[in-house]
């Protein structure tokens, strides 16, 4: 009977070798076979390996370099950890390996990571969705790269919508990464993070504001591992955010009566129909 393996996709985070999970760390321990991109992953990640583990450096191979380990992995009962930079969900070709190992026969299973645009906003000590002032975050990348867009998704369009965005691999084309933005309608007073090498020995990360992306950009010669981070709740103060507001309720905690009123006039004066969970939710607290 033909042995079946395992494959493991583990998000490696933003660089540091302590920001992997305990999960990550744990799979990376217990594999046979350890795949790695030498030139996106810290080799540091590489401590949690056995001693005997077979380590695989996959920067300077396709998809089909690494196909014969994967078959050997099926064939032979191999458990094999795939090293990815971030988070495994967002632009790390993670589908169409799930596509092959399955076919494989292999079983899959992936290991969130931490992703870079959460570890820069925790460098500079922001929060990306601050009340009233952004409450959506949009991730995504400029168009015209390696990897062609769909159509509907460009920079400009997401810009219109005035919230916080994370651009990733953008850095090569930061003048137009800068025009679309402008485009969209950020202003060009709006606040820019510009993040090279996040959490690395060799991190850089500067401030700007949006008419200046791109003369930082060259300033500081940046054009790959590189991440924007852009829009006003970089720099905006916002209004108290309710999840702690004494006139809040949950499942677990009362609203207290007069903060409970405060609350309800402050949202008539923002809006004089409340929905049915509002008004519900009145009735719970008193």
């Amino acid at each position: 009977m033909t042995a079946t393996g395992k494959m493991w996709f583990v998000g490696a985070g933003p660089g540091a070798a302590d920001l992997l999970t305990l999960r990550a760390a744990r799979v990376i321990a217990e594999a046979d076979v350890v795949v790695w991109a030498a030139s996106l992953v810290h080799a540091d990640v590489l401590a949690h390996a056995r001693p005997d583990a077979e380590i695989v450096d996959s920067s300077q191979l396709p998809i089909e370099g690494v196909l014969p380990l994967y078959r050997r992995a099926a064939e032979h009962g191999l458990t094999v950890a795939r090293i990815h930079s971030g988070d495994p969900a967002l632009w790390g070709a993670v589908q169409e390996q799930l596509d092959l190992c399955r076919a494989l026969g292999l079983a899959v299973e992936i290991v969130p990571g931490v992703s870079s645009f959460t570890a820069v906003a925790a460098i500079v000590g922001r929060e990306l969705t601050i009340p009233e002032v952004a409450q959506s975050v949009i991730l995504t990348r400029l168009e015209g790269g390696k990897t062609p867009m769909p159509p509907g998704e460009r920079v400009r369009e997401f810009a219109r919508h005035g919230t916080t965005m994370a651009l990733f691999l953008s850095a090569a084309r930061s003048g137009q990464a800068q025009a679309e933005l402008l485009a969209g309608g950020y202003p060009p007073d709006t606040p820019v993070v510009v993040a090279y090498q996040a959490t690395w020995p060799d991190e850089l990360v500067v401030r700007c504001q949006l008419g200046e992306l791109a003369a930082t950009v060259r300033e500081h010669k940046l054009w790959k591992h590189t991440l924007f981070l852009v829009g006003p709740a970089l720099a905006a103060g916002g209004t108290r955010s309710h999840l702690y507001h004494p006139g809040h309720f949950h499942t677990f905690r009362r609203a207290e009566p007069a903060a409970r009123a405060e609350l309800r006039r402050a949202r008539a004066a923002a809006d004089p129909a409340p929905t049915g969970a509002d008004a519900a939710g009145d009735r719970q607290s008193r």
